[in-house]
């Protein structure tokens, strides 16, 4: 049997019965096989069918017995099995020609002419573990990234996965995450200006699908603790390139250069995005400081060129003309004037514009208590004209709040029994800012009834005119004393929207009272009659940081009345004179108040006074542990006498608690004292009191109470005594 290959090439087309040999359809071109009559009658051209062309017809029974004449690769004569087929000899024998090389393009790089990429040069970096499931890695070369610090804690409040919390579910979470913070990363980068930054982020731990069988000891505890690192590769630092700030560049000098250097960033800066919020808002108060109130301020565009490594700032300021203040103009004159908004305002017509005297001016208005809303705007008077400032009107418009009062309190203390208040104020009577109080106490030990006028902001900015008179029945441990009194003050005040570092106040008083000590196992001394005339004055420097509240600073009072009294056909000339401070120190959370005060009555015999004259201590503004008056010299039924001079000290410590959202303090306290007959004091009874308070703080102040012992109690004094009251006790 003899061995052979056919090789067999197919060709496609349409062959109709009959089809000519491939050599025949090869020497054919579309057109001879179409003719043009095919176009014009489709369907009856294809009826026709193709017209064969004359071939030698086909033998039916070949004879084989002649050999093919096609080369198998086997030699004649050998069999199958003796010579099997070659495959590598028929490769070697198989050629493909090489093709021609193309012609080189003159537009296109050669290979040769591109540049490898450079490898990524990773430094040594230092880990910073800021909890168990995440790690920053910084460059530890010193000076590669200096805003480190700083960086980490704004990552650390805004990270998604510092706000997860740990757990065995925690993995797809912490993922997804992962991803989250990797663009805060970067945002937080091109923040401080590192816009050619790299992260790289990596989780290990926390595999899935797999049995505690299959994974060794080390593999379990990676299992167990899901963990994120981030490299943190800043590159370089961009800096400011070019500073544009609109119309504020050709605004003239002074006022321009001011405001240039105001706003504070320069080319070649870091290119710190915060400072661009920082130095527009730091830019705007400027321009409404320096007289533009009216200046406009676009928003801030940054173009970063990464060729330059820069980012060019443009900043649209149109100051809009200087001005300077002509006056205020009130919509409600009859209730507030225009004068009397001026005189409370701290400007004058002429000054230039600053925002925030009109803020003042606002803040003011509110403090008189007299209307429930305000509102300030700026109105142009005069435009501005070449180099003088324009004016410009503070227009007011004002809600007037509720201008009458009813207020009514009743108690009961264990010194003063029972008391019942009652009071009705019109706090706008006598426009502007003329009040009228009517006030009357029914109690055990008090009765009052009194009438006081009041104007706010006499004459000038918080300054008071006080006229008050009144009279009185009252009874406490030293005094029974029936007065009637006319008194009038004129003082610069404190408040609480307006603390200041120095406040005063003088005055005078002209009462007569009716007294004796009190009526004691039904013997009844006679009562003496006093006509005194007064006229005393005080100040306070006060450095603090809080009026109710002190937590920093000192305060320092002086307080001297010159006085005169007439008794029994004599008169007797005396001065009243007293210190007062107090001191304010903070450790940590915590305050630690000190105070001292001393008194003394100068040119007279303390006993020859009135005993509502006279200086007493005891009770929660002086010592606690005691009594009110309840310190100094007794006579034989245990009243007190008062005295001449006092000495008084205390300590106490205020301590955060952390109760109450840090609302709640405790307050130990040691305070000490003593009364004196003469005007210099002797100290021979001195009395000392300690205890433990509570203070709670709101918004008007902290409520107080205080629960003090006499360590060294005279015979008349209680075991325990409780104050309460607001404020702190200095």
């Amino acid at each position: 049997m003899r061995n052979f290959c056919v090789h067999l090439v197919v060709t496609t087309g349409l062959v109709a019965s009959g089809a000519m040999a491939p050599s025949q359809l090869a020497a054919q071109s579309l057109d001879e096989l179409i003719p043009e009559s095919a176009t014009e009658n489709p369907e009856d051209w294809a009826e026709q069918g193709v017209e064969n062309p004359p071939q030698e017809p086909i033998d039916p029974d070949p004879d084989f017995s002649e050999p093919l004449e096609i080369d198998s690769g086997f030699v004649e004569g050998e069999s199958e099995a003796d010579t099997p087929f070659d495959i590598d000899t028929a490769l070697d024998t198989f050629a493909i020609p090489e093709p021609e090389p193309l012609e080189p393009d003159p537009d296109r790089p050669s290979f040769a002419e591109i540049e490898a990429p450079d490898l990524v040069d990773l430094p040594d970096l230092v880990e910073r573990e800021l909890s168990d499931e995440l790690i920053l890695a910084f460059p530890a070369e010193p000076g590669r990234f200096p805003e480190e610090d700083e960086f980490v804690e704004r990552f650390r409040a805004l990270s998604s996965i510092e706000a997860l919390d740990s757990g065995d579910d925690t993995v797809p979470q912490l993922a997804a995450r992962a991803r989250s913070d990797e663009e805060l990363l970067d945002e937080i980068l091109e923040t401080y200006g590192y816009y050619s930054a790299d992260v790289i982020r990596q989780l290990s731990g926390g595999r899935r699908g797999m049995s505690d069988s299959d994974l060794s000891d080390s593999e379990r505890r990676a299992d167990a603790d899901p963990q994120v690192r981030f490299d943190i590769l800043p590159g370089t630092r961009y800096s400011f390139g070019e500073v544009d700030l609109g119309a504020l560049d050709q605004l003239g000098d002074p006022d321009g250069s001011e405001l240039r250097d105001t706003f504070g960033i320069r080319p070649g800066d870091p290119l710190y995005a915060d400072r661009i919020v920082q130095q527009e808002a730091q830019l705007r108060v400027a321009l409404g400081e320096s007289g533009y109130p009216f200046a406009e301020l676009g928003e801030p565009s940054l173009l970063v060129d990464h060729t330059r490594e820069e980012g060019d700032l443009t900043l649209p300021v149109s100051p809009n003309g200087k001005y300077e203040f002509a006056g205020v103009d009130s919509d409600d004159p009859r209730f507030l004037s225009d004068r009397h908004l001026l005189r409370i305002a701290r400007f004058e017509p002429g000054d230039t514009y600053q925002t925030s005297l009109q803020s003042d001016l606002r803040r003011a208005i509110l403090a008189t208590g007299l209307v429930s809303s305000v509102v300030v705007t700026p109105r142009e008077v005069t435009p501005p004209q070449g180099d003088q400032p324009g004016e410009v009107a503070l227009d007011v418009e004002m809600e007037r709040a509720p201008l009458r009062t009813i207020s009514g309190a009743i108690g009961y203390g264990t010194e003063d029994g029972f008391k019942l208040e009652a009071a009705w104020e019109h706090r706008n009577l006598f426009p502007p800012e003329g009040s009228l109080r009517v006030r009357g106490i029914a109690g055990t030990r008090e009765q009052l009834a009194s009438v006081t006028y009041r104007r706010n902001n006499f004459l000038d900015r918080d300054q008071i005119l006080t006229v008050d008179a009144y009279a009185s029945d009252i009874k406490t441990q030293a005094v029974d004393a029936r007065t009637v009194a006319l008194r009038g003050a004129f003082e610069r005040v404190s408040n609480l929207l307006f603390q200041k570092p120095l406040s005063w106040q003088v005055g005078a008083e002209v009462l007569y009272t009716d007294e004796r000590n009190r009526i004691t196992n039904g013997i009844v001394r006679p009562r003496q009659e006093y006509l005194i005339g007064s006229i005393f004055g005080s100040a306070t420097i006060d450095s603090t940081d809080d009026l109710l509240d002190p937590t920093e600073g000192f305060r320092l009072t002086g307080f001297a009345a010159p006085e005169v009294s007439r008794s029994l056909g004599t008169e007797t000339f005396y001065l009243r004179a007293r210190v007062d401070a107090s001191y304010y120190q903070s450790v940590g959370e915590h305050v630690i108040a000190g105070r001292v005060a001393a008194a003394s009555i100068l040119g007279a015999d303390a006993f020859r006074l009135a005993p509502s004259r006279r200086l007493y201590s005891g009770g929660g503004g002086s010592v606690r542990g005691y009594g009110f008056q309840a310190i100094g010299l007794r006579n034989q039924f245990g009243e007190p006498l008062g005295g001449g001079s006092l000495v008084e000290g205390a300590v106490e410590a205020r301590i955060q608690t952390g109760f109450f959202d840090g609302a709640l303090e405790v307050v130990p306290f040691f305070d000490i004292g003593t009364v004196s007959r003469e005007a210099r004091p002797d100290f021979d009874v001195v009395r000392a009191g300690a205890g433990l308070g509570i203070r709670y703080k709101t918004s008007f102040g902290p409520i107080r109470v205080d629960v003090g012992v006499p360590l060294n109690p005279g015979e008349f004094d209680a075991p325990v005594v409780v104050y309460v009251s607001l404020g702190q006790a200095f």
